[in-house]
């Protein structure tokens, strides 16, 4: 059984100051020494980054689709052990689904399959009394979801608040606070930056999460939201465990040294992805894409997860001595996992910008962002995947592949054409998994990268002193 204080942040649509509420409540909770645990309903990897920066450990996704139902609630007794109180900022507005099935994935969903109290974020700034008849419309809607309460948004007066709490008094909805217009200042970096300001450790990102908690300790009942919290009723969820998931580490072997992309605040892969490597027998080094000029030393593979934006173009370009070490890494055949934008990273060019050359395709940027689920089906045997084996991903993209796949597919899906490119050890899809679905992917990697002799283990040992004698000659080659 799992007694953890929890509340959910929700709002009736997609614009009312939730995330930035979610945020503020995790850095303000912090603050006060709770070490709280911040979650994100979904893919999105830049949500979850600043909810992650604000509490101080690792902000995890809680996707229905990508992980299962049956592992949202020992995915979520992990991620928050250890802490006294969990905020879960929701999707959309509470009854909304990205795939129009809300009852199945939505954030209704995942508050009631966490019994999560939820409080809705409302902008009232062109509201009055109509505010009951909203919230009372949300409470009513699904006997599942227990709404908590309210916090408003965007309050004009304190006339205005007084009437707005007036209308939630009289249908007996608590209001938890009232954050004046402007009071919430907008200092989140652009979503198009994603979550590399929380990978650089930008002074922007840190910064913005200690105004938003601030604002939000000023105009929020802290106290009384975690009283809400710790009302939540037990859940019967063992914690997930990343060694239980991938069957323990793999023997008789040394532990392989494997890279996964991000900066020194975070990965561009979802937490979780880091445990089931280690916990499969790998030792895991972070390797920049933007600023890293080499890969860690004795790597063996290279993991480069889906939030990594597209954005950056000319950094990942500009920086060839890595360009070239990922090249030399695919040329000797070693595992290569990419999702999302690591596809056009590897690829030949990215709007006429050179990019690693390992796979003969080049990628422009779309003037629309493709994004979904995808049911996938593993076109041939992969790093990933035997053949025939079938995923749910999600696509986030904006760039535009030619070819879309190579001679060996990724994947192929019903009603589209296939995509992705699989060669030797490399796998290069646009399609991005959340690995805590498909652990098995974490010991298949490492078991293609593990050294399987010792003369293996010494002509990796020759390449790496020749490429370090002879630095120039491995940035020059194309």
């Amino acid at each position: 059984m799992t007694a953890q204080p929890r509340l959910l942040v929700s709002a009736p649509a997609s614009g009312h100051g939730k995330t930035a509420i979610a945020v503020g409540l995790l850095a303000a909770y912090a603050s006060r020494g709770l070490h709280p645990a911040g979650f994100k309903v979904g893919p999105d990897h830049t949500d979850a980054a600043y909810l992650g920066l604000a509490a101080g450990r690792p902000g995890r996704n809680l996707d229905l689709r990508l992980t299962g139902s049956q592992r949202i609630a020992p995915l979520f007794a992990h991620g928050a052990a250890g802490s006294r109180i969990a905020v879960i900022e929701g999707a959309m507005g509470l009854f909304d689904s990205l795939t129009g099935q809300p009852e199945i994935d939505g954030t209704a969903a995942v508050a009631a399959t966490l019994r999560a109290p939820v409080v809705l974020v409302i902008d009232v700034a062109s509201m009055g009394h109509s505010v009951a008849a909203v919230v009372h419309g949300f409470r009513m809607f699904d006997e599942m979801v227990h709404l908590g309460g309210v916090i408003l948004n965007r309050v004009g007066s304190d006339r205005h608040e007084q009437l707005l709490r007036s209308a939630l008094d009289d249908i007996g909805v608590p209001v938890f606070g009232a954050m004046r217009h402007g009071a919430l200042p907008d200092v989140l970096p652009a979503r198009a930056l994603g979550p590399v300001p929380i990978a650089q450790l930008t002074g922007e990102a840190g910064r913005a999460t200690q105004v938003l908690g601030e604002a939000v300790g000023r105009g929020v009942d802290l106290d009384r939201l975690l009283a809400l919290a710790a009302s939540a009723p037990e859940i019967s969820a063992p914690a997930w465990s990343a060694a239980e998931a991938v069957g323990g580490a793999l023997k008789d072997r040394p532990r392989p040294v494997i890279a996964l992309a991000g900066g020194p605040g975070a990965a561009y892969s979802y937490a979780e992805t880091v445990e089931l490597l280690t916990a499969a027998g790998a030792d895991v080094a972070v390797v920049d894409p933007l600023r890293d000029e080499k890969l860690p030393h004795g790597v063996r593979g290279l993991v480069v997860g889906a939030g990594l934006p597209e954005s950056y173009a000319s950094e990942l370009s500009a920086n060839r001595r890595l360009k070239a070490a990922v090249a030399e890494l695919a040329e000797r055949g070693l595992p290569i996992a990419a999702e999302g934008a690591g596809l056009t990273w590897l690829a030949r060019d990215l709007d006429g910008l050179p990019m690693c050359g390992v796979i003969d395709a080049s990628a422009r940027t779309g003037e629309h962002i493709v994004a979904g689920y995808r049911e996938a089906t593993a076109a041939a045997p992969s790093l990933l995947a035997p053949p025939g084996a079938r995923v749910t991903g999600y696509k986030q993209i904006r760039s535009v592949v030619t070819p879309r796949a190579g001679e060996v597919p990724a994947w192929t899906w019903s009603g589209g054409h296939p995509e992705g490119f699989v060669r030797r050890q490399l796998h290069a899809s646009q399609l991005g998994l959340h690995w805590a679905g498909f652990p098995e992917i974490a010991r298949r990697v490492v078991a293609a990268a593990a050294p399987r002799d010792s003369e293996e283990r010494t002509a990796e040992l020759n390449v790496r002193n020749i490429a370090d004698a002879d630095t120039a000659d491995v940035v020059a080659r194309p």
